[in-house]
């Protein structure tokens, strides 16, 4: 039954409503039932018959399954939109969210619920505003749609089709009472969705409806939204709202300006100008009481240690030079919208991959961090940030240009911090999220081993730096983080299968690394760690694939190991030591060339081979070592 199930689900995926007629046909009722109900799972969805053929538009095939074989029109499941995946979608659902209008009749017709809300809570007339389709959202609403019922983000269907840009059903759906002021959870209103994204004709049917100049969950207004993603047109209109006072349109017009400075999309600096100097204008409008910009912040390094312009005619000695300008628009924007917001970072480091892209590395390393403080102090996750800098550094050391080992020593005290929080948000993870929380976690220890890497080939002024470089890695090495698979650090360092990212990393980082290696043994790491299988170190290294060619990297952290003290008989779960691990024989003369077998580890080797028994008869830290062997 589940292979015919199969060619059931094809006939209807596929509209051929005269083969699905021939395969359901001569069947008892229940086994009917089973084909019609079977859920197929496939490329991501999980759909049975009447959902696949109203999700492709099939509308005989969704005419015979209701009209000759009752199917319930209630059915669910997951199917995918605009690589969004819907889980608890119904039939009528995926008609309306694909724009089949003869489909939605149908189902309707045979009393489908016009209200059923998907596993987030979105309604088929969501999913019809979502796609721009006025007649299906027209047809869904004079059949009792609810145009109130929100998602589980508390976003209304004005809001998606404000920030879709389907300015008709906009004026549909307040045409017929929808509440242009409902805020979503984030406390955005319809009109911040709208402004974000340009649309202005719905700016003005909303503002034509009054609709509230509210400010949202990050204390911004649509206003303030509009400037911020560039879009001119749209803060032009909002400026003549009603509740935009003095100070909003000043605010606005800087913003608008500061915006234009460092928008890859929108990088405009003639406009930079042009509205920075209109905010200075509405400042001055009475010279005898202009509005100052108070209280501003103390000068910035990363921004060439200069503050903002207070005058017209400090702005106009900036006017033709380029560079303070887009320092300037940084300076307004981390002002306005304040350090803590999520969005005052991106043009930052936008800025600084400019500078990097014109070899100006110091510049744009001094950018990059200042936004990866403004980050971490808002605890955003900055994984990202991190490999970034593992990236221009590597890119500095293969053009021969001098790494500060200052710079090198601020972004892994960063870094060590990361993991701290990323160890922390993958402990409190939910179970669905627990794979993501996981591989950013560990995508932060390879951004460690990066940089640590990248701090054995930084030159250092003096013995001080050197210090403070290890101590972030004492620090990290005490904490004792490890992989999936159970992998301390030094494991990591030693092992040919830590991934190395191929953005410039890999032409200066790679694994196994003698220097890594050698710098965690002397800041403190564990030599006879083990990982999940019981491996130390030394079992991972004698494994390496390339004894031949690079001979000297394995030489150097097999003594590297034996000296800093790691057993060379020590056995993992699979009862095997370093030596009958090795895969080739230059590792296996290396080890036995190193190998010093102490009369205590001869002991501990006979107790285990006889089973002598051990435990409370000896001292704990002696039951632990015998263990080892």
């Amino acid at each position: 039954m589940e292979s015919l199930a199969g060619y059931v689900y094809k006939a209807a995926s596929e509209g051929r409503v005269l083969t699905l007629a021939a395969l359901l046909l001569n069947h008892p009722e229940a086994e009917t039932r089973y084909l019609l109900a079977y859920v197929t799972q496939l490329a991501g969805q999980r759909s049975t018959p009447l959902i696949i053929a109203a999700r492709n538009g099939h509308d005989k095939v969704v005419r015979l399954l209701l009209d000759h074989y009752r199917v319930d029109t209630e059915q669910t499941g997951t199917v995918r939109f605009d690589g969004y995946v819907i889980d608890g979608a119904t039939a009528l659902w995926c008609a309306a969210g694909a724009g089949h209008f003869e489909v939605v009749r149908l189902l309707v017709s045979h009393r489908a619920n016009v209200n059923h809300t998907t596993v987030t809570n979105s309604t088929p007339l969501r999913a019809a505003c979502f796609d721009g389709r006025l007649d299906i959202v027209r047809y869904l609403v004079e059949q009792r749609a609810d145009i109130g019922i929100t998602n589980k983000y508390n976003n209304t269907c004005l809001m998606i089709a404000a920030y879709k840009g389907h300015a008709d059903v906009v004026d549909f759906l307040l045409e017929r009472g929808a509440d242009p002021d409902a805020t979503a959870h984030c406390g955005a209103t319809a009109l911040h969705f709208a402004a974000e994204a340009g649309h202005l004709d719905i700016v003005r049917a909303l503002v034509r409806r009054r609709a509230a100049m509210a400010v949202n969950g990050h204390g911004m207004t649509p206003l303030k939204v509009a400037a911020e993603s560039c879009k001119a047109d749209v803060v032009e209109l909002l400026l003549a709202h009603a509740a935009c006072d003095a100070a909003s349109r000043i605010e606005a017009l800087e913003l608008l300006g500061a915006s234009f400075a460092n928008d890859r999309e929108n990088y405009d600096i003639l406009k930079t100008y042009h509205y920075l100097y209109l905010a200075m204008l509405e400042r001055y409008r009475d010279p005898e009481r202009p509005v100052a910009k108070e209280p501003l912040p103390p000068p910035v390094d990363a921004y060439g240690g200069r503050g903002e312009c207070r005058t017209p005619q400090e702005l106009e000695a900036i006017r033709d030079d380029r560079d303070v300008l887009h320092m300037e628009g940084l300076m307004v924007r981390e002002r306005i919208l304040g350090a803590d917001n999520i969005d005052v970072s991106h043009p930052i480091i936008y800025r600084g991959a400019v500078y990097a892209d014109n070899m100006e590395f110091d510049r744009c390393i001094k950018l990059w961090l200042h936004a990866l403080r403004l980050r971490q102090t808002g605890n955003r996750n900055t994984h990202k940030d991190l490999l970034r800098f593992a990236q221009v550094f590597s890119q500095m050391v293969q053009l021969k240009e001098a790494v500060r080992a200052a710079a090198v020593e601020q972004v892994l005290g960063c870094s060590v911090l990361e993991i701290q929080r990323s160890a922390a948000r993958m402990a409190a993870a939910p179970e669905a999220e627990l794979p993501q929380a996981t591989d950013n976690f560990e995508s932060n220890l390879f951004t460690f081993l990066y940089l640590a890497c990248i701090s054995t080939k930084t030159a250092c002024g003096d013995d001080g730096e050197r210090a403070r470089i290890n101590k972030h890695i004492y620090t990290l090495v005490r904490r004792d983080p490890r992989s999936r698979q159970g992998s301390s650090l030094l494991h990591l360092a030693v092992s040919s299968s830590t991934p190395v990212d191929d953005f410039h990393t890999n032409d200066v980082c790679g694994f196994p690394s003698a220097p890594v290696a050698k710098l965690l043994l002397d800041c403190g790491a564990d030599v006879n760690a083990v990982d999940g299988e019981g491996n130390s170190p030394l079992h991972v290294i004698v494994q390496y694939h390339r004894p031949i060619s690079d001979f000297l990297t394995l030489h150097a952290i097999i003594i590297g190991l034996v000296e800093a003290g790691a057993h060379t008989d020590m056995a993992n779960k699979q009862r095997k030591t370093p030596l009958e691990r090795s895969t080739t024989g230059v590792a296996e003369i290396l080890l036995k060339t190193q190998m010093r077998m102490s009369l205590k580890c001869l002991a501990a080797r006979a107790v285990r081979r006889h089973r002598v028994r051990y435990r409370l008869q000896i001292p704990r830290s002696l039951e632990e070592f015998v263990e080892l062997h």
